[in-house]
């Protein structure tokens, strides 16, 4: 099975690896695991260009992804996408110019009611309800592709609280000693209910001035990209999540013929 995820534009360079490795995203990474623990070929495609950007990029990755199918013999077999960060849109367009078995498209409408939709693959929304604007969105666009026969679901990935030891259980290199002091400095700064939701999201949440104050945690700088993320993700109104991989993998399996 072959699978291409398409982070364009927001991010560069390979994503899929180790923090060592350089990727960018936490979530990322946990999927690409999750495909490759399925026997899914990963190839992940980021824009050379700023985020959002689509014009030529369209013919150049649809260039790309069927070289890279030849290059590795793997023609017979069903290629699926996934679409984040800008890449959640590209995904919408790419997928009116290169044959996908299926595609899901994350935290994003997608650009359904600016193109011609025949032929379209099954589509799969990913997204947190949260974000009322884009929900109205969503389901306008599901709509439309149910209106033109396209199998359409959705996954709503919903808030869940933080523990002692949920960043370090989900970011590589961050100690659980760390973890723990973490969790402890967010409860006492009150950015963390008594159940352990953020009471807002990590964006608007002043927790690295909370943490360079603080003579008790010790951070490595190259850590709050990660541990913002998953404080994003904690709160759930806009942010990659890799926790229904299972559930995106098994709707790609099912539309495999």
């Amino acid at each position: 099975m072959e699978w291409a995820s398409n982070t364009l534009g927001c991010i560069s360079g390979s994503v899929f690896y180790t923090i060592s490795s350089g990727f960018r995203i936490v979530e990322e990474r946990l999927i690409a695991l999750h495909a490759l623990a399925r026997k899914f070929a990963v190839l992940t495609i980021s824009s050379a260009g700023t985020c959002g950007a689509m014009g030529k990029e369209i013919i150049v990755v649809k260039d790309i992804i069927r070289w890279w199918v030849e290059k590795n013999k793997l023609e017979k077999l069903p290629l699926v996408a996934k679409g984040a960060s800008s890449g959640r849109y590209f995904v919408s367009v790419l997928a009116t110019v290169l044959k996908f078995n299926s595609i899901a498209i994350m935290i994003a409408e997608g650009l359904f009611d600016q193109m011609k939709i025949e032929s379209y693959p099954p589509t799969l929304f990913m997204h947190m309800p949260k974000d009322i604007v884009r929900q109205k969105k969503i389901d306008k666009h599901m709509k439309i592709l149910k209106k033109k026969g396209v199998d359409v679901a959705e996954i709503e990935c919903m808030e869940f609280p933080l523990s002692p030891h949920l960043l370090a259980d989900r970011i590589p290199g961050l100690d659980q000693s760390v973890s723990a002091k973490l969790f402890e400095l967010f409860r006492k700064k009150g950015f963390i209910d008594e159940n352990g939701y953020m009471k807002n999201d990590g964006r608007k949440t002043r927790w690295k001035e909370a943490v360079r104050e603080s003579k008790i945690v010790s951070l490595d700088d190259h850590l709050t990209h990660y541990i913002q993320e998953e404080l994003n993700l904690a709160f759930a109104y806009h942010e990659m999540a890799s926790l229904h991989a299972d559930r995106m993998f098994k709707w790609f399996e099912s539309h495999m013929k």
